[in-house]
C-alpha cells in the first residue's frame, strides 16, 4: 500500500514535523509506503507529483489549519488534527490499512464524512487558527519594520516619545511596517471564511474584516478590531458555505465561485456588519482595550499568570495558541505589554528545561542530556515546543515546572512594562529589536528559565543507574520467588517481579474493570494476592486521583494495598484497546497492573513506573510488545526493561 499523508500546524514550526517524524516511523514499522508533505511556516515541502497521487491508495490530513482538498478527490481521504498525527500515527495508518476511510468528493457537493469528522472534533478552533496563522506575518512585518524604524531613525526631542521626523527614510519604513498593520483583521477574517467555505469565502470575509477595523462606516469612533474580524470570518464563510450549497442551473456553476457568491455573501456581511453588529462590537472591543490598558497592579500580575500558564500548559497546542492569538491582536492596537510576557513565557519552558539537564545530569538519561541542548536551541528562537519531549515523558513533573518559570517571567515582564512588536517570543525578538526595555526582558526570561529548571530538578527524581549485566535466562528459568516478610525487594530488572505466568497476551475484556479483574485473577493464580476484592478498590481509588492512561496506547494502574504479598508486575494486551481516558485520548493497548505491599519500605511502585517509562518511550519497543502473540515472546522482550 503507499500513502501519502500532510501535516500542517498553525505556526508551520513543530507540530509539523513531528507529526511528520512520527506518521514516517509508524508507516516504517508497518512496511507502508509513505510520502509526508508539510505545510510549514517556509511553505510547502515535499510536494506531491500528480503521479503520487494517482498512485496513493489513501491521504491521510493531519492538520490544525484548512488543507486544500480539491486535488484528493475521489481518493480515501482522513483528515484530523495535528495531535493526532503526533500521538496516534499507527492508528490513523490502521484506519487506511483497515479501509475506514471515506472517498473524498468535489466540494461543490458538500464535505464527505472525514471532513465532517474533522470539523466536528474542533470546527471553530480550527477555522480560526487558519486565520490566525494567514495573519502572523502580517504582524511580524509590521512589528520588525517599525520597531526598527524607531530604533535607528527615531529621535525623542519633542519631549513626546520617540517620533520619526517627516523627511526621514526611516518615516518611510515605518509607513511600510503601518501598512503591513493594516492587512491583520482583514486577512485574519479571509482566511477564516477561506477555511469554511474554500476560495468562494476568501473575498467576502476579507471585505468583513475591512469594515470591521473601519469604525465609519457603522456610525462608530472606534473600529471593531480583532473581535469585529473574528465575526466576519465566520459569518461571511457561513453565509458564502450557504450559497455554495443551493442547487443552481448547470449553466450558471461556472460562474458561483467567483461571481454569485463572492458579491452575495460580501453584501450579505456588509449589511448585516454595517445595520446590525459592528457598533455593538465596537463599544466591546473599545471597552476591552481600555480595561487592559488600565490595568495596573494585582490585575496585571493575575492577567501575566493566567497567560503565563496557558503558554507554557500545552506548549503549542489549543491552550498555547489561543493566549498567543489575544497577544498577537493586542499588537495590532499598539498595546504591546501584553505580548511581552507571552514572549518571555514562550521561552521559558524550553529553555528551563535545557538549562534542568545541564545543572543536573543525574535526574536525566543520556538521551534527556541531548535533547536538552537542542531544547535550549530552540528556546532561543522562540519555540515552546522544544519542551515537549520532557514533558511526554514526565508530565506530572515537567508541566507543573514550566508553567510555574512562565508564570514568574510573564509577571516579571508585566510588572517591568516589557513590550513585545512582533507576534513571537524568546531572546531572538530581543536581539532583533522588537522588544521595549529588553534588559527586563532577558532578565525575565533567565529568572523564568531558572524557576523551571530547579523546580523540575527537584520534583524529578535520579534516574537509576546502570546495573551490570546478568546472564540471559533460559527458556526454563522463571525468576527467583521473593519472601514475602514486608522487607523491600532489590529491584534491577522487570523479570525480577514479573514471570510468565504474570502474562496475558490476549485480554478479553472490553472495559477498563473487566481488564482489570483479568489480571488481578492472574495474581491471584499466582498466589500474590489474599483478596481479589481489596486490591481491585486499592488500584480504582489510584485512577480516581487521575488516570494513569500515560498515552500512546499505553496504562500503567498500580497501587499499594495490604492484600499483596509480595511487589508484582502483570503485563496484558489488548489488540483492538480499551478506553482508559488516556490524556492523548487512545485506548490502552499495552497494559502494566503494579501492585506493591503496603508495608513495603520506600516506593518501589514509583521507582517501577519510572522503569517501565523510560523504555515505553521507544516507539519501535512498543510496535514489538504489540506484535508478542505468546507468553513467551512477551516475557523476551520485557527482559530488556530495567
Amino acid at each position: 500500500m503507499k500513502l501519502l499523508a500532510i501535516t500542517s500546524c498553525p505556526n508551520g514550526i513543530a507540530h509539523t514535523y513531528m507529526a511528520a517524524e512520527n506518521l514516517q516511523k509508524a508507516a516504517d514499522a508497518l512496511n507502508v509506503e509513505i510520502k509526508i508533505e508539510t505545510q510549514g511556516s517556509i511553505g510547502v515541502e515535499n510536494e506531491f507529483t500528480q503521479q503520487d497521487i494517482q498512485e496513493a491508495d489513501g491521504i491521510i490530513i493531519a492538520a490544525d489549519k484548512t488543507v486544500n482538498k480539491e486535488r484528493f478527490v475521489g481518493k480515501k481521504l482522513i483528515a484530523v488534527g495535528v495531535q493526532e498525527g503526533i500521538n496516534s500515527p499507527e492508528k490513523l495508518i490502521n484506519r487506511m490499512l483497515n479501509g475506514d476511510a471515506s472517498i473524498h468528493q468535489e466540494s461543490g457537493g458538500g464535505s464527505s464524512s472525514s471532513e465532517q469528522q474533522q470539523g466536528n472534533q474542533n470546527a471553530f478552533y480550527r477555522h480560526l487558527m487558519n486565520g490566525v496563522s494567514y495573519m502572523i506575518p502580517f504582524i511580524v512585518i509590521g512589528g520588525l519594520l517599525i520597531a526598527i524604524a524607531l530604533t535607528i531613525g527615531g529621535t525623542s526631542e519633542t519631549g513626546s516619545g520617540i517620533s520619526i521626523p517627516e523627511d526621514s527614510f526611516w518615516k518611510t519604513i515605518e509607513s511600510i511596517g503601518a501598512a503591513s498593520f493594516s492587512f491583520m483583521v482583514p486577512i485574519l477574517a479571509g482566511f477564516i471564511a477561506y477555511s469554511i467555505a474554500d476560495r468562494p469565502g476568501l473575498a467576502p470575509g476579507m471585505v468583513g474584516g475591512y469594515i470591521a477595523t473601519h469604525g465609519e462606516l457603522y456610525g462608530s469612533e472606534a473600529g471593531a478590531g480583532f473581535l469585529g474580524g473574528i465575526v466576519a470570518g465566520f459569518l461571511a464563510g457561513y453565509i458564502a458555505l450557504w450559497i455554495k450549497r443551493i442547487k443552481v442551473p448547470q449553466v450558471m456553476q461556472p460562474i458561483m465561485p467567483i461571481i454569485v457568491i463572492p458579491v452575495l455573501a460580501s453584501l450579505a456581511v456588509g449589511i448585516i456588519f454595517v445595520t446590525l453588529i459592528g457598533a455593538p462590537i465596537a463599544q466591546v472591543f473599545v471597552a476591552l482595550t481600555s480595561w487592559l490598558e488600565g490595568m495596573q497592579g494585582t490585575s496585571s500580575i493575575l492577567l501575566a499568570l493566567i497567560l503565563g500558564g496557558m503558554i507554557a500548559f500545552d506548549m503549542g497546542g489549543p491552550v498555547n495558541k489561543v493566549a498567543f492569538l489575544f497577544g498577537s491582536a493586542m499588537i495590532g492596537e499598539g498595546n504591546y505589554e501584553i505580548m511581552g510576557p507571552i514572549a518571555v513565557a514562550i521561552a521559558v519552558p524550553p529553555i528551563g528545561m535545557g538549562l534542568a539537564t545541564f545543572l543536573n545530569r543525574k535526574k536525566f538519561q543520556a538521551a534527556e542530556i541531548e535533547t536538552g541542548k537542542a531544547s535550549f536551541t530552540m528556546g532561543l528562537f522562540g519555540i515552546t515546543e522544544g519542551a515537549i519531549p520532557f514533558a511526554a515523558q514526565d508530565p506530572f513533573r515537567v508541566i507543573p515546572s514550566n508553567m510555574l518559570g512562565a508564570m514568574v517571567g510573564a509577571v516579571i515582564a508585566m510588572m517591568s512594562g516589557v513590550g513585545d512588536r512582533v507576534a513571537h517570543g524568546g531572546p531572538i525578538v530581543g536581539v532583533l529589536g522588537a522588544v521595549d526595555n529588553v534588559i527586563m526582558f532577558f532578565v525575565a526570561i533567565i529568572a523564568g528559565s531558572f524557576v523551571t529548571a530547579i523546580t523540575a530538578n527537584l520534583l524529578k527524581k535520579d534516574v537509576q543507574p546502570a546495573t551490570k549485566e546478568r546472564p540471559e535466562a533460559t527458556e526454563e528459568e522463571e525468576p527467583t520467588e521473593h519472601s514475602g516478610d514486608g522487607q523491600e525487594e532489590e529491584v534491577s530488572r522487570l523479570v525480577d517481579i514479573t514471570s510468565k505466568n504474570l502474562i496475558e497476551p490476549n485480554l478479553r475484556g472490553n472495559t477498563q474493570e473487566e481488564v482489570l479483574d483479568e489480571m488481578i485473577e492472574l495474581l491471584n493464580q499466582d498466589g500474590i494476592v489474599q483478596s481479589k476484592a481489596n486490591v481491585k478498590e486499592a488500584i480504582l481509588a489510584r485512577e480516581a486521583e487521575s488516570t494513569t492512561g500515560i498515552g500512546m496506547n499505553i496504562a500503567i494502574p498500580h497501587a499499594k494495598s495490604n492484600a499483596v504479598t509480595k511487589p508484582r508486575v502483570v503485563f496484558g494486551i489488548k489488540q483492538d484497546g480499551v478506553d482508559w481516558h488516556s490524556f492523548d485520548g487512545t485506548p490502552a493497548k499495552l497494559i502494566f497492573m503494579i501492585t506493591v505491599p503496603r508495608d513495603n519500605e520506600g516506593d518501589q511502585h514509583l521507582k517501577i513506573l519510572q522503569m517501565l517509562s523510560r523504555k515505553l518511550m521507544d516507539d519501535t519497543f512498543r510496535e514489538q510488545l504489540l506484535q508478542a502473540r505468546t507468553k513467551e515472546d512477551a516475557y523476551k522482550l520485557l527482559e530488556s526493561i530495567e
